[in-house]
Order: C-alpha cells, then structure tokens, then sequence
C-alpha cells in the first residue's frame, strides 16, 4: 500500500514504517520556542534536565515574535530568561527584530521539504506551505524535545481535497482558505493531514500556500501539503537551496476525498466570531467597521501587502478609522522598505509597525476596544481574540478596500 505524504515525512524520521493510526518516536529536525511558553520551556528543561546540554544545539531556536519587542515587564524577564538559557547552550536567537518564527524558520532554509519541525506555536503546521512537517506543542512536550530530539506522535490519516477550476479575476488565496474552510468546517480534517490537489491550488505562489497552510489550523487540521510547480520550487530553492520534494505514492490511502469548485469564487469574509462564519464580502458590505490590520503569519509576506497597496497607493482611508499593516519578517519589511511601498502606505495613512505577529493576538500593538468593530487579514477571529471588540476575517485587498469606504466593502471596484 502506498503512502501519503505526512506517511513518508515520518517514516523518513522514525524507526519504522509509518501508517496512519500508528504511534511512533519520530526524530524532530528543528525544536523550536516562542517568546509565547518559551521561558516556561527553559523552566521545564531546568527542573528536569538541570543544565545538561540539549540535544544540536544547532537545531534548536528560539524566536520572539508575539510581543516584540517586549511591551510588558513579564514579557521582557521571559523573553530575557530565553536568551540566557541560548547562551549557555549555544542556541541561537531569532530575536525581537527577525519577524514571526515559522516564517523566519522557513526563509532560513530550517524549515525545509521534508524536515519536522515543532515549535510553541498552534500555526507551526504553516511549514508544510514548503512541504516540512510542523507542529504546535505545549512548553513540556518542547523541553522534552530539546532534550532528546525526538517525541512520539501518532501518524494522522489523511484527506484528499481537490480544488475544481481556476481562481477567478481578482480573488486572492485568502479568498479562496476561507471557501476550503467553510466547505471542510471543523470536523471533516480533525486531526488529520490535508493534501490539496487541482490547478486552482496549485497555482499558488509561495505566499498564496503560506496563507492556505497558516489556516489548517482552523480546519482542525494537522497539516495541509500542495504540490510544487516549477515556479515555486524556484522560490523555495531561494531559501533553502536543493532539496528532494515529498509526494504522496499514486495508491496512497486517504481517509477521504472531496472536491470543492471555485470557478464562481467572490471575495470572501469570516463574520464574528469563528473562521468558519463564511460569507461573501458582498453580504456584509456597509458594515462599520472603525479599524483594519494587514500582517499575521497569514498574510504578511511582501506579496499580501502589495495586494493592499494596489488598492491603497494614491489614496486615503477614511477619516477616522484606523489601519495597521505589519510585515511578517524583517526580510518582507526590508523589501518593501527600498522598493517604496512603505511610503506609499504611509501616504495613504497606514500606521507600520515593525515586523512581528502584530494585532493578530492579545497582547500586541493594535487591539480592539469594547464595542469596536475590526477587520483583519488574521486567522481567527474568536470573542476576545483581539480586544474586546468584533472581528472580520478577510484578504488585504477586502481590508484595503473597505479602510478606503470606512465601511466592508468588496475589493471588485478598485481591481477593474
């Protein structure tokens, strides 16, 4: 029988021949921390490892990207407590200035095709945008992790969904996550690995699959892999050079199937309060809305925010309302940086903060108030999520569109 591709990531890492349903002890590549649970990681490893060394230090990370830099005292004694901890073992900081981690770990060429990667971080599986195996765990499974390099894991079965037709003009992949997700909902991929298959997937650049991976996530999914074009090979090679990429074997075994057309696909939104509130922008538009943020690890890269500038550049948001955009890495920030599109965005009236994971979670820059009404680029939208107030969900070039009208609105007239 055959393999998927989550099978042959961990059978490569493990003693044995891994079929879905099994347990195994799989070898972890890259064992990574947050400045989110990463001090309690440092914790945990204290206690039960005193300071005996991790295992390669030079696969172990840390990266601070929640609050960053730190806005609190407790933030700025737990980020510190992680850089002493690195000094001592010789791990290596990504720190408050590099961006979100798991984007850091794939523009590093650490998260790579085919590797296994755990980190502090519930959207870790958004590695699998270029084919590496990442998972979300709590701060004693990674201390466990930085110890012995290894975890045991039970192999996810796996569905297959093919996407039907080729995305419409002016759709972007946010748009089309937020169809997969209204389709799938929370139950159809629990626990399990995706692989989406069809030309209205595949076409995506890396940045498009980086957005359709950051929100299996909210499918309640483990990992979602999209086969690689020639072109996108091209990207990834940038980061990490020469690699051998991972596909599922022709007789492979799926614990289902599904298609899902997109040849009518519109501009989409999350409504209040759960990603899988899907609507078409055009049910809601003439919303209020008082605020808008483009960033997140879903929608941060230098492309995400040029779809916004398209929309922005040359015009104002409405008087006031408010929006932030942030960059998902350094990297992103220092592009659009020399190439001018910060000055444009400034223009336009847009507040830039520095590259991290921003307004995307409680305790950053950019919170809602009681009664406020937001729409984001972000991955969930859950009561409190972000403040106090309401959360829309949907693609820079919606918020962009609807920061201009000061109310939802389609991003349609202002991409003809």
């Amino acid at each position: 029988m055959g393999k998927t591709i989550i099978e042959k990531i961990i059978s490569a890492h493990s003693e044995s021949e891994a079929k879905a349903g099994e347990i195994v002890w799989m070898d972890i590549d890259v064992r990574s921390a947050r400045d989110f649970a990463g001090a309690n990681v440092v914790k945990n490893y204290r206690r039960e490892y005193d300071s005996t060394p991790v295992d390669n230090p030079d696969r172990t990370f840390f990266t601070f990207d929640l609050v960053a830099p730190a806005k609190t005292i407790k933030y700025a004694i737990n980020q510190q407590i992680c850089r002493d901890f690195a000094q001592e073992q010789g791990i290596k900081v990504y720190d408050v200035d590099m961006g979100i981690g798991s984007h850091v770990l794939m523009e590093e060429g650490l998260a790579r095709p085919g590797a296994t990667v755990v980190g502090t971080d519930s959207h870790m599986n958004i590695v699998s945008a270029v084919g590496a195996f990442g998972q979300g765990m709590g701060d004693v499974d990674v201390a466990f992790i930085f110890k012995t390099g290894k975890t045991w894991f039970e192999v996810p079965q796996t569905v297959k969904v093919t996407i039907k037709g080729k995305l419409p003009s002016g759709v972007s992949a946010k748009d089309l996550v937020l169809k997969i997700i209204k389709e799938l909902g929370t139950t159809t991929a629990l626990g399990k690995a995706i692989e989406f298959y069809g030309e209205g997937i595949e076409e995506l650049n890396l940045a498009g699959r980086i957005t359709v991976c950051s929100m299996v996530t909210e499918m309640s999914g483990i990992a979602g892999f999209i086969p690689f074009t020639e072109s996108v090979k091209e990207e990834i090679k940038e980061w990490a050079g020469e690699f051998q990429e991972v596909r599922a074997d022709p007789d492979a075994r799926y614990a289902e199937t599904l298609e899902i057309d997109i040849s009518s696909l519109e501009p989409m939104l999350a409504a209040p309060s759960h990603p899988k509130n899907v609507h078409p922008v055009k049910e809601y538009e003439g919303e209020r809305i008082d605020s808008g943020f483009i960033g997140s690890c879903t929608n941060g890269r230098e492309e995400d925010i040029m779809e916004a500038w398209r929309i922005l550049k040359g015009r104002k948001i409405a008087t006031g309302k408010r929006l932030i955009i942030v960059p998902a890495t350094r990297r992103v920030y220092g592009n659009l940086l020399k190439r001018g599109i910060l000055q444009d965005l400034f223009d336009a009236g847009a507040i830039i903060l520095n590259a991290s994971c921003g307004g995307c979670a409680e305790g950053h820059a950019g919170l809602t108030g009681e009664g406020e009404i937001q729409i984001t680029t972000g991955n969930r939208n859950f009561a409190g999520k972000q403040g106090k107030g309401l959360t829309y969900l949907a693609s820079p070039a919606t918020v962009a569109a609807s920061l201009l009208e000061g109310v939802i609105t389609s991003p349609e007239k202002f991409l003809t």
